[in-house]
């Protein structure tokens, strides 16, 4: 199969995104003709989910997954991962539906992939690139990514990056139903899945934007399971459990 007959999709989890979805998902539409767009929303009370369906009636290349209440960020994506291994689409994206994510990005990602098997857009691999960002959330992120290099052993810039292209094989290979994390260490440990069985890896350098529109989905409960989920990552990979 040549690469211009392969099919992408991007996945966006989305809860009360009502002012980004419509013009988000336009913009990605127009990058690539291979790409179609998944919306995996966790009943909206803003009527992000109603948006997106008249989306999905209106063109083929869109379509929704509607999930009964929220349930985070990790089982969005997992959800996301199985609708889109199941249709055999060959490259999956993980993207963030509020424009901090730019979707002009997403060619530079179609061109990585053809030679890896997952490509992730780093922050941090050419000096900080984050616009908009209160010190302390950009501090929090920085030495976040730093502790979790240093616990897991992964030798990435941006191990807690969103920005994601996996093959399809790469995620028929982890075990999804065995993912435990559902916050801020869900990147981590799906790189780490990815980097114990030795599948091709490689970081393209991006700009962060912070959102313009709606709200960060951060919270204490997040960073609380990031610290000790790590640790758990890196006893896992040590015994052969992830």
């Amino acid at each position: 199969m040549s690469e211009q007959d392969k099919k992408a999709v991007v996945i966006f989890p989305t809860y009360n995104e009502k002012e980004n979805i419509e013009k988000i998902v336009t913009a990605v539409l127009t990058q690539d003709p291979r790409i179609h767009v998944l919306i995996v929303d966790d009943n909206s009370p803003d009527g992000t989910g109603e948006i997106a369906d008249r989306l999905a009636a209106a063109n083929p290349k869109i379509f929704v997954l509607h999930r009964s209440v929220k349930s985070g960020l990790g089982t969005a994506y997992i959800a996301g991962f199985k609708w889109a291994i199941e249709r055999k689409f060959d490259y999956i994206f993980e993207m963030d539906a509020d424009f901090s994510h730019s979707p002009s990005y997403l060619p530079d990602f179609l061109t990585a992939i053809v030679d890896h098997d997952l490509v992730i857009g780093s922050r941090y691999i050419s000096g900080v690139n984050v616009v908009n960002w209160p010190m302390s959330r950009l501090l929090l992120s920085y030495y976040a990514n730093k502790y979790s290099r240093i616990v897991t052993g992964l030798p990435l810039a941006d191990a807690t990056g969103g920005f994601k292209c996996f093959r399809r094989e790469v995620l028929e290979a982890i075990a999804l139903d065995r993912v435990k994390s559902n916050g801020y260490t869900f990147q981590i440990e799906m790189t780490m899945r990815a980097y114990v069985r030795n599948f091709r890896i490689k970081e393209i350098p991006i700009v962060f934007y912070d959102r313009q529109q709606g709200t960060s989905k951060m919270s204490k409960k997040i960073v609380r399971e990031a610290i000790w989920m790590v640790w758990w990552l890196r006893w896992a990979a040590l015994t052969g459990k992830l």
